[in-house]
């Protein structure tokens, strides 16, 4: 691990202005993802900004939803009452992740910032764009098994990691956020990039912006959603294909459909036309296969993760169809598809 300097910041302007000050500082809160980057030589910041004394650790009540503040734990937002009684779709994603151990370390900006787990990104042996533009992307004749069937690119086809960050994008969450320019708020959708050509950008943040909070809009999922996640094994391990559905019903019809799937590409994914298909529409196992079909007609697929495609098909008809019925998926049921 490189030496590094060490500054505690008092205050979200004292923050914002250590990080802008330094283009080789990182913020450090959980530290659960970023200093496994740094003992891999993956991230080598000059300076490490320690924001855990901000005050961004609560959970409370905005604009008829939730705020919930950055610095919160993982473990207490899927076991706070609020969130569990108007979106237990966050809840279950968030128990889907990771173990609880780490649960309990991360935080929620934390999560939104994590960076891939594509093999050759850790790898410093080997080349990757993520890491170091224009080195390459061996992934993409490599073993790809865990890669992006969708919206990846020519320089990129990393996933992007976090289970969080799929039930968040079907619920429509805002991002709050403060920079060297003021405060803004980003949408869900527009907070992760896909890679194009500058994979090495996770995000659309400015440099020197921190996440203050993300909040959850004045809207009711609580009773049809689901959070599904199919990975190799039921403990500790990032999910091959995730998907996060979160319904309206009107008796048998579907008034509001919400759908994001994770591990198939660069950021949660999701698609506008196949919600827009749903919605009218009898929540039937034909009705979700053509939504299924809609979302996967553009999937790429590399020659180790082809099997993606149809496991994505199945995981968006089966996640549906738990969602429509009320009965969203245990996150101890150990079948996958």
């Amino acid at each position: 691990m490189n030496r590094f300097e060490y500054t505690r910041a008092g205050t979200v302007q004292e923050a914002v202005q250590a990080l802008a000050a330094d283009p080789a500082a990182r913020f450090i809160a959980g530290g659960t993802n970023l200093v496994d980057l740094m003992k891999y030589n993956v991230e080598r910041p000059g300076r490490i900004v320690d924001i855990t004394r901000l005050p961004l650790d609560e959970i409370v009540q905005h604009d008829g939803g939730l705020r919930l503040g950055a610095l919160v734990a993982n473990a207490t937002v899927a076991y706070d009452p609020l969130v569990n009684e108007r979106y237990p779709l966050l809840a279950s994603a968030l128990l889907a992740g990771a173990s609880p151990q780490l649960r309990n370390a991360a935080t929620t900006g934390g999560n939104l910032l994590q960076r891939t787990r594509c093999y050759y990104f850790y790898d410093e042996g080997t080349p990757c764009n993520k890491r170091e533009p224009g080195s390459g992307c061996p992934a993409m004749t490599g073993v790809n098994r865990i890669h992006a069937i969708l919206g990846a690119s020519d320089t990129c086809i990393a996933t992007h990691p976090s289970d969080m960050c799929v039930a968040l994008a079907a619920l429509d969450a805002t991002v709050q956020v403060e920079g060297p320019n003021g405060r803004r708020s980003i949408p869900f959708g527009e907070f992760h990039r896909l890679p194009g050509d500058e994979p090495q950008r996770d995000t659309t943040l400015r440099h020197g912006e921190i996440v203050l909070s993300v909040d959850l809009p004045d809207e009711d999922f609580s009773k049809h959603y689901t959070y599904l996640k199919l990975r190799d094994r039921l403990s500790y391990a990032f999910a091959l294909v995730s998907v996060a559905a979160a319904l309206e019903m009107d008796g048998d019809t579907i008034r509001t459909a919400r759908l994001a799937l994770g591990g198939v590409a660069h950021r949660p994914w999701r698609n506008a036309e196949a919600e827009s298909r749903l919605q009218g529409q009898p929540a039937t196992e034909q009705t979700f296969r053509e939504a299924a079909d809609v979302i996967l007609a553009e999937a790429r697929p590399y020659a180790h993760n082809a099997f993606k495609v149809e496991l994505a098909r199945r995981a968006i008809v089966r996640g549906l169809s738990q969602a429509a019925a009320g009965t969203p998926q245990s996150q101890t049921d150990k079948r996958i598809a």
